[in-house]
């Protein structure tokens, strides 16, 4: 597969810094994305052709940050069939946590995984991780990067 497996999607330029993480780890791991900024409440039609055009893409998995946009990746996940992460970001008045809570607290039916705030690199390694499934290159990959990430947390002690 030559075109993007995931898609980053945030709402707001301001938010570009932490996203931009989600895209930088999955390009060590070869996984090719796009990335888009629509805003769920500025851009509605825009966001909801966006996710009618996923699946026809081959897009696999939806990494959506929040921050004031909290709300994005319930509004993607409720128009897709397929997996989507929420990164809730630090921001607002109460420091991201109303992010964080959003996207924990889906209707019955719509759910959306979630990593702590701020915590784009372990959404891009839990997009990785759904894509392995299927993958088996992936997958040992992925065992390389855990015993990699073992080793250094064992030689910093």
């Amino acid at each position: 597969m030559t075109g993007p497996r995931v898609a980053i999607i945030y709402g707001s330029v301001a938010e570009h810094e932490t996203m931009s993480q989600v895209g930088a780890m999955l390009g060590r791991f070869g996984v090719p994305y796009d990335e888009t900024v629509i805003s769920p409440h500025r851009s509605p039609r825009a966001l909801f052709e966006w996710c009618a055009e996923l699946e026809p893409r081959g897009i696999e998995v939806v990494v959506a940050g929040g921050g004031v946009n909290a709300s994005l990746a319930g509004v993607v996940a409720s128009h897709v069939t397929m997996p989507v992460i929420g990164v809730p970001l630090r921001g607002g008045g109460v420091a991201g946590v109303d992010s964080l809570l959003a996207m924990t607290a889906m209707s019955a039916g719509v759910p959306v995984a979630c990593v702590g705030l701020d915590h784009s690199t372990n959404a891009a390694v839990l997009a990785v991780q759904i894509l392995a499934v299927g993958d088996p290159d992936l997958r040992a990959q992925l065992a390389q990067f855990k015993d990699t990430f073992e080793q250094a947390a064992v030689t910093q002690f």
